[in-house]
């Protein structure tokens, strides 16, 4: 069921959405060479219990996870895209990170997601195939949530994110994308990366929506890991993936999780 939320339940959002930045935002700044993923779920962990907030992850076991998530934040490593599921590994130079963290604060959600390279790139070619992945997903990222306007449609928002994509040479895979964002993480309505312009659903005001591209380097297929949970590119390319919680108002979109 898509749910609409008043100017005062959208106020209400903004705690939620603030945290889920500051946290994103602490989590990118100790993601360095030598440190290992478990320490940045420990992080994420301790900040959610400082603040009284509630994970959204560590008991979700939806019908695609292997059994309950068990952490805090969603950790994806180079040829890993989505859903990365902390583990046991020290990261190193020229390694792409995704970082997905969703959180209730109050009872309401917020969703983000960002990747970056952790510190030096390996080879200067590396850097430079790393950076326009990212910078292709941050890219589509501003464009959907530019397109999110009220009276315009959901696929709008899909095909101005396909849009940055093809022309930047990726392939686009539509098994997961965005969704609406309220009192749980995951609800009505689902926003793929690809779509027709003025189709789908209406964008009204009062509408809360995580946009959020994600591309692959070289394909648009993926698999899951053994742990149940982490989504890599079939032929180990790598990924990358950003996301924003944006509230749809009369002035148009409102970036909920937006980071300074």
């Amino acid at each position: 069921m898509i749910e609409l939320r008043s100017p005062r339940e959208i106020e209400e959002m903004r705690p939620a959405g603030q945290f889920v930045a500051e946290t994103l935002t602490a989590v990118r700044e100790a993601a360095r060479p030598g440190v290992n993923l478990l320490e940045l779920d420990d992080l994420a962990h301790r900040m959610i219990k400082q603040r009284g907030a509630e994970s959204c992850y560590i008991d979700y076991h939806p019908s695609f996870g292997a059994s309950p998530f068990g952490k805090v934040i969603c950790t994806s490593v180079n040829d890993a895209v989505l859903h990365g599921l902390p583990h046991d590994y020290t990261l190193v130079d020229g390694d792409l990170l995704s970082i997905d963290f969703a959180v209730a604060v109050d009872g309401w959600v917020s969703d983000s997601a960002l990747s970056f390279v952790v510190g030096q790139p390996t080879t200067p070619e590396r850097g430079e195939a790393d950076a326009k992945l990212i910078r292709a997903t941050e890219v589509a990222l501003d464009a959907g949530i530019a397109a999110a306007q009220p009276g315009k449609k959901i696929g709008d928002i899909s095909a101005a994110i396909a849009a940055v994509a093809r022309e930047a040479g990726y392939r686009i895979n539509t098994d997961f994308g965005g969704h609406g964002v309220g009192r749980t993480m995951h609800g009505d309505p689902h926003i793929p990366n690809d779509g027709r312009a003025g189709r789908g659903y209406p964008l009204r005001p009062g509408l809360v929506i995580a946009i959020e591209p994600w591309f692959l380097e070289t394909t648009d297929e993926i698999y899951t890991d053994d742990d149940g949970w982490t989504l890599r590119s079939a032929d180990g390319s790598r990924g990358a993936h950003s996301e924003h919680t944006v509230a749809i108002t009369a002035d148009g979109p409102l970036v909920l999780t937006a980071r300074d």
